[in-house]
C-alpha cells in the first residue's frame, strides 16, 4: 500500500484539529521555548559565529606577553621596541601593528564631545586586511590626517559627499579628513569614531614602557606556537639594541609572548556567557520536547483503535510512524512560526539588558541564520516528539479493537515516568546553576569596595584655552569650578580624581622610599592617581591615619602624597607611614622627587568588585614640578548629593557658565557604574533565571500530567481499592509516593549532571564553589516540595474517586 502525503497530511490536520487544546498546549509549550532559544542564538550566531570583518580573520592574533617571577601583571601588552624588532626580524609575521584606545575632543563648528578614538600606526589597516569607502589609508608620509568611521560620516557630518580634505580639531590637534571607514569597521572596541596614525621613530624609544597592544598577521603556514617561540627569541636581542637597565634586561630573560586569536580577545569574557545562555535554552527546549512527547504518547494510546484498523485494513507498520511522525512536524511547524514571532519581539528586550562591551551586539537581528537554525529545530523537535511514541504505538493489536485501548499503558507507563525523570533532572541543573549564580551576586553586593555607590555622581569636563598652559593653571580652573559645584543645592561634599573607580584604570609606576638601594628599575610597582576637594570623604573612602589633601598641599613646592593602606604595608611593612618619603623612579613621571606621605586611607577596588584592590599613591593635582608633570586637564568629579540622578542637567547648565568649549562626558551615578560592573554577571543569571524557571514549569506540568494520566487509566483500580476499604488517605498516599519516586531518580540524576555543567559558569562565580553543598540541598528540596505540591493535586482527584460509579462504568 503506497504511502499517500497529501491525504496523510490531511487526515493529520483533522485529526489536529479536532482536539484543539492539544494543539494549543503543544504549540504553546514547543514555541516559548523554541523562540527563547532562537532568540540565544541571534546573538550568538553575529557576535561568535560571524567572522571578524576583516580579510581572513583566522590569521589574526593579539600578541601581548607575560613574565613569571616579575611583579608585572600576569599577562602585560609589550612595549615599542618590541614592535620594531618584530617588524624588523619576524619570518612568521605578514604584518604587525600597534594600537590603542581612549576618550579624546572632537571639535567641529556645530559640535564638541569627548568621543572614543584610537591612534595607531599606519601598518593597522594593513594589518586587518581593511580599505576606507571612501577616500585612502594614512601612509608614512601623512601628518596630521585622520581616517573617521562611517557612523561619524552619516550623523555628525551627514554623510558630507566632500568630507576628505576637510580640517578638524582632533585631539587637540588639527587633522584633515582623508578616508571613511566601512559601517562594519569598528576595532579596537565597539564605538571607536575615528583614527589618526602614530609614527615610531627607533631612535626615540625608551625601552620598558609596557602598555602597548599589538595585533599580527600570521604568515599562510605560520602556527600560533611556532610564532611564540620565534618572538621570544627576537625578545632576547632587544638589550643590546636599545639598552636599558640590567632589570629590564633580567625581564626580557622571563618574558614569553602570548598568542593569541584576535577574535577571542576582542570578545573577552562573553563568549562563555552566551554559550552557557543558549545551551540552558538548548535544556529547556529538551524538557519542553519531552512534554510535548508525553502528549503524544496519551494522544497515540488514545487513538490505538484507529491505528488497528488502519493496521487491519493493510497499513505497514513504516506508514503508520509516518503518518504520527507528520502530525509531529505540523505541531513543531506551527511552533517554529509562533518562534520567530517570540524571538522578533524578545531580542530587542535581550539586547536591552546585555552587556554594553559585547562586539557587533548592536548588528543583531533575525537573520537568515536564525531562521535556518528555527527550521532544523523543528526539525529535531519533530523526531523527539513524535518518534518515541510514533515507534511505541506503531504495532497495535487487533485485540485493542475488542479493548477499546483500556489498561494499554500499564507495561509502557516507564516511558513516559522517564520522560519526567528526565525533566527533572535537567531542570534540577538550570536551577542550581541559577543558584549558584544568585549566590555569586550577593556576595559581590557584600563586598567591601572602600568606597560607597549610593548618592554619587560623576563626570568629567576637557576645559581648554590659552589661559590653560600648564599644571598649575589647570589646577586653579579645577579648584575653582569645586567650589562653584559646592555652592549648588543638595550638594553635600565635591571631590576631584583622575580615575573614577569602577569606570577607568590606573597608571601604574615604580617607586622608591627613602633610606633603602635599589639597582635601576626594581622599585616597588603601585597605582597613581590625583585627587584634589573633598574626595575620600564624599566617596566614603575612610582616612586611617593622618588626614587628606587641603588647599595648601596643591601648591607645587609641598610634595604631599596621601597612600592606601596596602601601599603601606608594601613600602614600610609594620612600619608608620606619616612622615615617610617615597618617590617616582628618576626615569619615571616625577623625575625622582621626593614626596611626604601625610595620611594613609582605605584600599578601593578600582577595576571592579571581582577584582583585589590596587596599592595607590593619590597626589595632588599640583607637584613639585609642574614644568615636567602632564597637566591634569579632565579628571573626574564626584558630588555627593541625595539629588545624584536628578542634578545633571544643573551641573551641565554650570559648565557652560565656566567652560562654554568644553564638552560634559562620562555623566554616571556610582550606582549605576556598580551595576555596569556587573552586567555580565546579572545578563547571564537574569537570563539563566528565566531558562530556569521555565524549566520548573513545564517540569511540574509534565510530573502533573503523568499523575493525572495514571489517575485516570486507574480509575477502576482506585474504585476497586477504595471499594474494599482503601481510605481516602491511602489512595492520595499512593499517586504522591509514584510521583515522588519518580523526583528523587529525576532529581538524583540532575545532581550528577549539575556537578559537570556548573564548572562552565567558571569566571561568572564569585564567594561560592561549583559545588556547593547548601546550595544543592536548598534547590534539590525546592524541587521536591514543589514537586510533591503537583503530584498531590492528581493525588487529591483520584481520592474523591466514587467507587460505586467508577465500578458501574466498567
Amino acid at each position: 500500500m503506497e504511502f499517500d502525503w497529501t491525504r496523510e497530511l490531511r487526515i493529520g490536520l483533522r485529526g489536529l484539529l479536532r482536539n484543539p487544546g492539544f494543539v494549543l498546549l503543544a504549540v504553546g509549550t514547543l514555541g516559548l521555548a523554541m523562540g527563547a532559544s532562537s532568540g540565544i542564538f541571534s546573538v550568538v550566531d553575529k557576535v561568535l559565529l560571524e567572522p571578524l570583518p576583516f580579510a581572513d580573520s583566522e590569521r589574526l592574533v593579539y600578541v601581548a606577553g607575560t613574565a613569571p617571577g616579575s611583579d608585572l601583571p600576569e599577562e602585560f601588552p609589550l612595549a615599542r621596541e618590541f614592535l620594531v624588532q618584530f617588524q624588523e626580524e619576524s619570518k612568521l609575521l605578514d604584518e604587525l601593528a600597534m594600537f590603542n584606545s581612549f576618550t579624546s575632543t572632537l571639535r567641529t563648528e556645530e559640535r564638541v564631545e569627548r568621543v572614543r578614538m584610537s591612534a595607531p600606526t599606519i601598518s593597522l589597516f594593513e594589518t586587518l586586511g581593511v580599505e576606507p569607502i571612501k577616500g585612502r589609508l594614512p601612509t608614512a608620509d601623512d601628518e596630521d590626517v585622520v581616517v573617521i568611521s562611517h557612523w561619524l560620516w552619516t550623523t555628525w557630518f551627514g554623510s558630507d559627499p566632500d568630507i576628505l580634505g576637510k580640517t578638524y580639531s582632533v585631539s587637540g590637534d588639527d587633522r584633515t579628513v582623508i578616508g571613511v571607514m566601512g559601517p562594519e569597521f569598528w576595532f579596537p572596541v565597539e564605538g571607536t569614531l575615528l583614527w589618526f596614525p602614530q609614527q615610531i621613530r627607533p631612535e626615540e624609544i625608551q625601552p620598558g614602557r609596557f602598555g602597548q597592544p599589538f595585533v599580527a598577521r600570521l604568515a599562510p603556514d605560520a602556527t600560533p606556537e611556532a610564532l611564540a617561540v620565534e618572538l621570544e627569541t627576537l625578545a632576547k636581542g632587544l638589550p643590546e639594541r636599545f639598552g636599558g637597565s640590567a632589570s629590564y634586561a633580567r625581564l626580557i630573560e622571563q618574558l614569553r609572548p602570548v598568542i593569541r586569536p584576535l577574535e577571542e580577545q576582542l570578545l573577552g569574557d562573553v563568549s562563555g556567557p552566551l554559550w552557557i545562555l543558549l545551551g540552558s535554552m538548548g535544556i529547556v527546549l529538551l524538557i519542553a520536547c519531552a512534554n510535548v512527547a508525553n502528549l503524544f504518547m496519551v494522544r497515540a494510546e488514545r487513538h490505538q483503535p484507529d491505528q488497528a484498523v488502519r493496521r487491519a485494513l493493510g497499513a505497514s507498520r513504516g506508514h503508520l510512524i509516518a503518518s504520527q511522525l507528520l502530525e509531529a512536524s505540523l505541531v513543531a511547524g506551527a511552533a517554529g512560526v509562533l518562534a520567530v514571532g517570540i524571538a522578533r519581539a524578545g531580542v530587542p528586550l535581550l539586547l536591552s539588558a546585555a552587556p554594553a562591551d559585547v562586539p557587533r551586539l548592536d548588528e543583531v537581528t533575525i537573520s537568515s541564520g536564525t531562521l535556518i537554525f528555527t527550521f532544523a529545530v523543528c526539525g529535531v523537535a519533530a523526531l523527539l516528539c513524535g518518534l518515541v511514541p510514533a515507534l511505541q504505538f506503531s504495532k497495535p493489536s487487533l485485540t485493542r479493537l475488542r479493548e477499546g485501548g483500556r489498561g494499554s499503558m500499564r507495561n509502557r507507563r516507564w516511558g513516559r515516568n522517564a520522560l519526567v525523570a528526565g525533566q527533572t533532572a535537567l531542570a534540577l541543573v538550570l536551577l542550581i546553576g541559577s543558584a549558584l549564580l544568585l549566590r555569586s551576586f550577593q556576595e559581590l553586593r557584600h563586598v567591601d569596595a572602600g568606597y560607597e555607590t549610593e548618592d554619587l555622581f560623576t563626570f568629567q569636563i576637557a576645559p581648554e584655552g590659552a589661559h590653560l598652559e600648564d599644571a598649575p593653571s589647570y589646577a586653579r580652573f579645577h579648584l575653582g569650578f569645586l567650589e562653584r559645584l559646592a555652592a549648588l543645592p543638595g550638594v553635600e561634599r565635591v571631590g576631584i580624581v583622575e580615575n573614577v573607580p569602577l569606570d577607568e584604570g590606573l597608571q601604574t609606576v615604580r617607586f622608591e622610599i627613602e633610606g633603602k638601594s635599589y639597582d635601576d628599575d626594581d622599585g616597588t610597582l603601585l597605582g597613581l592617581t590625583y585627587s584634589a576637594g573633598d574626595y575620600f570623604r564624599a566617596m566614603g573612602i575612610e582616612l586611617l591615619a593622618g588626614r587628606s589633601f587641603v588647599p595648601e598641599d596643591h601648591d607645587s613646592q609641598l610634595g604631599h602624597v596621601v597612600i592606601s593602606q596596602s601601599a603601606a604595608e608594601l613600602l614600610w611593612p609594620g612600619q608608620d607611614p606619616i612622615g615617610k618619603r617615597l618617590r617616582v623612579q628618576p626615569d619615571g613621571e616625577a623625575q625622582g622627587l621626593w614626596e611626604t606621605v601625610v595620611g594613609v586611607v582605605e584600599d578601593v577596588r578600582q577595576y571592579g568588585f571581582r577584582r583585589p584592590s590596587e596599592p595607590t599613591v593619590y597626589f595632588p593635582l599640583v607637584g613639585q614640578d609642574p614644568e615636567n608633570r602632564r597637566n591634569i586637564s579632565s579628571p573626574g568629579y564626584v558630588v555627593k548629593t541625595r539629588r545624584a540622578d536628578e542634578i545633571a542637567p544643573e551641573i551641565r547648565a554650570l559648565v557652560r557658565e565656566v567652560a562654554p568649549e568644553a564638552p560634559m562626558y562620562r555623566t554616571y551615578t556610582m550606582e549605576f557604574l556598580a551595576a555596569r560592573s556587573m552586567t555580565s554577571l546579572t545578563f547571564t543569571m537574569m537570563t539563566l533565571g528565566i531558562a530556569s524557571a521555565l524549566a520548573l514549569i513545564l517540569g511540574l506540568v509534565g510530573l502533573y500530567g503523568v499523575l493525572s494520566y495514571a489517575v485516570a487509566e486507574r480509575t477502576r483500580e482506585i474504585g476497586l481499592r477504595m471499594a474494599l476499604g482503601a481510605a481516602a488517605r491511602q489512595v492520595r498516599l499512593m499517586i504522591v509516593a509514584q510521583g515522588a519516586r519518580v523526583l528523587a531518580v529525576g532529581i538524583a540524576m540532575g545532581a550528577i549532571l549539575a556537578l559537570a555543567a556548573t564548572r562552565l559558569l567558571g569566571s561568572l562565580l564569585f564567594g561560592v564553589e561549583a559545588f556547593d553543598p547548601a546550595t544543592y540541598l536548598l534547590v534539590a528540596a525546592v524541587m521536591v516540595s514543589v514537586g510533591l505540591a503537583a503530584a498531590y493535586l492528581p493525588a487529591r482527584r483520584a481520592s474523591a474517586v466514587d467507587p460505586m460509579e467508577s465500578l458501574r462504568s466498567e
